[in-house]
């Protein structure tokens, strides 16, 4: 891990004077002499090492006065991979304020869902990150406030208040502080062929129907036609689309999920309303086109997709120590860059996990689709054939167990996690501690160590859970050469650690399965 790494002067000098793109987003270099701030890979001639100072976060660097480069743009690298692969008090803060937790809830709602004290959670993200909740917040809401800037045509004043600002007056004072120019400067300055695009959405929505790029929306003042946002999402180079898109369309639930004209698309259960999200794999990016009901969601749907497709790993980091296995390296020099497919909605893994016990893939998705159909709420699709939002724990409280065509011991597994889950008894989120997660999972009736370690994997994020006992990864094994028992392969796979989640998907990647195969 590089945690801390903003600290080690004479190695962020050297990221800097490469521009070495895998440091984006680990720390940022802010300029004595100019008072601008930069992600490592900037393009412009290097400052003189006397001249650079490192800081651990945006909000730092602004909370110490400097502005972002209008050349490399740091507030959009890709977020630091620590967040996603540590489970301690100020890794589980940043993922909540990814989430959007304290524009809905505040300091204090931050604090209670991590269990802290406010003043314990502050003084934490002051001492790692350079900045409290509330800076760390105002940076990702300046960055939204951009992206819709720079994106559509809307208003100022809807903008203000969909990146989650209280007042025009915040959110003026806070673009100029940030980026040295005024909301209307920046859009002055848009390239002449995205100004031209970003016009042609607005004439288009003003047309009628479908909402063009970047119109409509709801701020909270009234309902119009849905917003929809075309953006590209930034990753760390590599990035093997094969297995991560494979395994997201190979398991799509039909009705919230399914892989159209080359993108993978699902519905999203938002704060605020909802959302359809289709995610096209580039070379350099993902394609992310979003169509949302209420605009303040803007943040939580990107974050949530950067999440669901690991965007934010450092798959260098990861693949050095996964070849130091000399049966695993063939697997990683031929297909660098995996990630791990994760998920949108934690609960809706989980019980998914449940639903996909014991029999095939396309059994685990009609058994989902059923009680899509059933008890999921109907949304409209203008554009393919998503219908439905995945029910929530609380539409399937009433749920008549009977009417599960499965054994009866996996209907009082299913039954038991989804009372668990509407009673706020168990609480699977963004924030769980890992570890505190399985021991109650494992408590339930009919949850093993295949079930708890998937949703763990997928759902949790941890990057280092493990499935000795999965069929696929012993299969696997056994050709490679590696121990199959699930004891002797969970004692070779030490040597993988913290990084045994990304190893499985090197395993299941192996197969034939439809999951490791990029639809076409």
């Amino acid at each position: 891990m590089r945690n801390g790494m903003h600290t080690d002067t004479e190695r962020c000098v050297r990221a800097v004077q490469s521009k070495d793109a895998r440091f984006d987003g680990w720390f940022f270099t802010a300029v004595l002499t100019t008072r601008i701030y930069c992600r490592p890979s900037c393009p412009v001639v290097p400052p003189k090492p006397e001249n650079m100072t490192f800081h651990p976060s945006a909000a730092a660097c602004q909370q110490a006065g400097f502005r972002a480069c209008k050349r490399c743009r740091p507030d959009t690298s890709p977020g630091s991979p620590e967040w996603n692969q540590r489970a301690d008090l100020v890794a589980r803060a940043m993922r909540l304020i990814g989430d959007g937790v304290v524009d809905r809830e505040g300091v204090p709602g931050l604090a209670r869902r991590l269990g802290y004290s406010t003043r314990q959670t502050e003084r934490q993200l002051l001492a790692e990150l350079g900045a409290g909740p509330l800076a760390l917040a105002r940076a990702q809401r300046a960055q939204t406030a951009r992206l819709l800037i720079e994106t559509t045509p809307l208003p100022m004043t809807e903008i203000a208040f969909a990146a989650g600002f209280s007042s025009i007056r915040t959110f003026n004072d806070t673009v100029r502080e940030v980026f040295a120019l005024s909301p209307s400067e920046l859009r002055e300055r848009l390239p002449r062929k995205r100004a031209a695009a970003v016009a042609r959405a607005n004439r288009g929505a003003t047309a009628g129907g479908v909402a063009g790029a970047g119109t409509g929306g709801r701020t909270g003042a009234g309902t119009t036609a849905p917003a929809v946002l075309c953006l590209r999402l930034p990753f760390r180079a590599p990035l093997n689309p094969d297995n991560l898109f494979g395994h997201l369309a190979a398991t799509a639930v039909p009705g919230v999920e399914e892989w159209r004209d080359g993108a993978y698309r699902r519905t999203l259960r938002l704060p605020y309303g909802h959302g359809i999200v289709a995610l096209t794999p580039h070379a350099d990016h993902i394609g992310c086109r979003l169509t949302l009901s209420d605009l303040r969601d803007l943040t939580v749907a990107i974050s949530r997709c950067r999440r669901m497709l690991d965007l934010d790993a450092d798959p260098v980091a990861v693949d050095d120590q996964l070849r130091t296995d000399p049966l695993l390296a063939p697997l990683v020099d031929k297909a660098p860059g995996r990630r791990v497919p994760r998920t949108v909605d934690e609960a809706e893994f989980a019980l998914r996990a449940v639903l996909g016990q014991q029999v095939s893939t396309a059994a685990a998705r009609t058994h989902a689709a059923r009680l899509v159909i059933a008890h999921g709420e109907p949304v409209e699709d203008a554009e393919g054939g998503l219908t439905h939002l995945f029910p929530s724990p609380d539409a399937l409280a009433a749920l008549d167990p009977d009417s599960l065509a499965m054994p009866r011991t996996r209907r009082t597994t299913f039954t038991t996690l989804v009372r668990q889950l509407a009673g706020g008894t168990l609480h699977l989120g963004v924030e769980s501690d890992w570890e505190q997660a399985r021991a109650r999972l494992l408590d339930l009736p009919g949850f093993g160590p295949w079930t708890v370690d998937v949703i763990a994997m997928r759902a949790l994020g941890d990057p280092d859970a493990f499935l000795p006992t999965d069929l696929g990864v012993r299969r696997a094994a056994q050709e490679l050469g590696l121990p199959s028992t699930p004891a002797a392969l969970t004692a070779r796979a030490a040597a993988w650690r913290p990084w045994r989640a990304y190893a499985v998907q090197y395993l299941w990647a192996t197969d034939s399965h439809p999951i490791n195969f990029l639809p076409v």
